[in-house]
């Protein structure tokens, strides 16, 4: 067998070049970090390569590179998501021209690989299944080709241990492992389903305690957030992994509070719940998207619609979790009073963190192969913006139904609405009111990032920097703190992640103001140009 020979790899983690309601910009300079989450998928894709092979990893996003790097390295890695595509381009140019080889892959290539030609090679789709072939390529001379994995067929239970030593912990607010891959609902715009299936394939519980062990060891305490499509995808190996991750925290001292990923259903299940909470789990994100049935059924999200969501979310509060949550303004089945509800939904199920986007068509989705079949998908579609907002925030990149008008205007009351100083501060009371937090660790491990700054501190530095939310954030935050230090703690989080959320947003409305401006400017469509089998659709 030949042993591969050295070869210096140079990973760059491509910036996310627009701001977003994901990035946290003013929430992370609180902290003292330089971005929310860690890069998890390039330190993967870098235990699989051969032992002999030296790696360094560089985030765009919390440190330069330069011309010293380009020259030590013989291959550079890169590639991410669609808020990544921009960057990623230009790091490619910029390797190539040096001389680099470059290998590009992650979920925007594997979707859109056209859009990605310059790369000198292209590994699509699962790394585990087909990184072996790039390596046995390059070993032999090889320095071109495109190599794609077979679909859903990665067996997770092979997958390596992060290279957690390539990261710098410092610069970020929290680190990220994976459990599961895949989600077993059908949702129409999500790409989760096309790049890693139907259904969940999950790590051994073995494996999950060797990383956890790992970063123990490293000295990481605080935050970390199972990156999982859907955490609860498969039920059944979540029930033998739960208990037993509540008794490693239990031995280790709770060194990680946890945060996930899953769907609405976890509600309806009070002994995964009770996993949960007993395995120090304090946050889920949760994508709603509409509180409309008629849409939610559109859209193939019929998961929510067998329930009272907001009650749903309540019982997710009562097992100590607070809930972020998605939603998605154009589709075509909204109602013209789609603004008022999905407010009224926000505040009865007193959601803070509501991350309200503009449908985007997904490249390599249901809904983009749909709107393409009638004739309604922009020729552009897989392109990300680069004007400063994310595909979201300048969506939408299609022909939609309701006139673009009027979903912008219903974007923006949602906008104005739910981030007003006033409302956010009354969501984060009540919620403080709805989680019970008995189960969960109250203290933070010694050593966690967030306890740099006192809670005073937090609070003061946000009301300072955004002087219209000192009466109702200082007083939210006096309520909690009569209440639980608990739960105090808590709305802290909120208080920071409002240094973001509030000005963003007044920026994003800013943005939206300027494109109905555009609009009113603009020769108004005949509705008759719309595309029948749209209509029909509606029907």
């Amino acid at each position: 067998m030949m042993v591969p020979s050295p070869c210096n790899v140079l990973m760059l983690y491509p910036l996310f070049t627009a701001e977003s309601f994901w990035s946290f910009g003013e929430s992370c300079k609180l902290m003292g970090v330089r971005r929310p989450a860690a890069p998890l998928g390039l330190i993967t894709v870098a235990a699989m390569l051969p032992s002999s092979w030296i790696v360094r990893l560089i985030d765009c996003n919390t440190q330069a590179f330069g011309d010293d790097d380009l020259a030590w390295s013989d291959v550079v890695f890169t590639g991410g998501m669609l808020p990544q595509q921009a960057d990623t381009l230009r790091l490619i140019d910029t390797c190539r021209a040096a001389g680099k080889p470059v290998v590009v892959g992650g979920p925007d290539p594997t979707s859109s690989p056209h859009i990605y030609e310059k790369a000198d090679f292209q590994v699509l789709g699962e790394a585990e299944s087909v990184i072996d072939d790039f390596i046995a390529a390059w070993e032999g001379g090889k320095r071109s080709g495109v190599f794609t994995a077979p679909k859903f067929q990665a067996d997770v239970t092979r997958t390596p241990v992060p290279r957690f030593d390539l990261l710098k912990f410092e610069d970020y607010l929290y680190l990220g492992v994976q459990y599961s891959r895949g989600c077993p609902f059908t949702c129409e715009f999500c790409d989760i389903i096309e790049l890693y299936g139907r259904v969940p394939r999950t790590k051994t519980a073995e494996q999950m305690f060797v990383e956890l062990e790992t970063l123990y060891k490293m000295g990481y305490r605080g935050h970390l957030d199972f990156v999982d499509d859907n955490f609860i995808g498969n039920k059944k190996s979540l029930r033998q992994f739960l208990p037993q991750l509540a008794e490693w925290q239990r031995a280790h001292n709770y060194p990680f509070e946890l945060s996930t990923e899953a769907s609405v259903n976890l509600a309806d299940d009070p002994e995964l719940l009770e996993m949960m909470g007993a395995a120090n789990f304090f946050g889920i994100f949760v994508g709603i998207e509409s509180p409309d049935p008629a849409t939610l059924v559109a859209m193939r999200k019929k998961q929510n619609t067998r329930r009272n969501i907001a009650e749903s979310i309540h019982k997710i509060y009562a097992a100590g979790m607070l809930v972020t949550a998605g939603f998605i303004v154009g589709f075509d089945n909204e109602k013209v009073s789609m603004a008022d509800a999905m407010v009224d939904f926000i505040e009865e199920a007193a959601i803070p963190v509501a991350m309200v986007g503009l449908l985007y068509a997904l490249p390599n989705t249901q809904l983009t192969r749909r709107l393409e079949k009638e004739g309604r998908l922009h020729a552009d579609h897989d392109l990300a913006s680069t004007k400063g907002g994310d595909q979201c925030t300048s969506g939408i990149n299609f022909d939609p139904v309701r006139p673009l008008r009027d979903i912008l205007m219903d974007y923006r009351t949602v906008l104005e609405r739910i981030y007003s100083p006033a409302a956010y501060a009354g969501r984060v009371d009540k919620l403080m009111t709805l989680l019970d937090r008995s189960r969960q660790r109250h203290e933070l491990a010694e050593g966690d990032i967030r306890s740099r700054v006192g809670a005073m501190e937090t609070v003061h530095r946000v009301i300072t920097a955004i002087p219209e939310a000192r009466g109702p954030l200082w007083q939210t935050f006096m309520n909690c703190a009569k209440r639980d230090t608990s739960s105090a703690r808590i709305a802290v989080q909120m208080i920071a992640a409002y240094a973001h959320l509030g000005p963003f947003s007044r920026k994003v409305i800013d943005a939206i103001d300027a494109r109905l401006a555009e609009l009113d400017d603009a020769p108004t469509m005949l509705a008759a140009s719309i595309d029948v089998t749209a209509a029909r659709h509606l029907a």
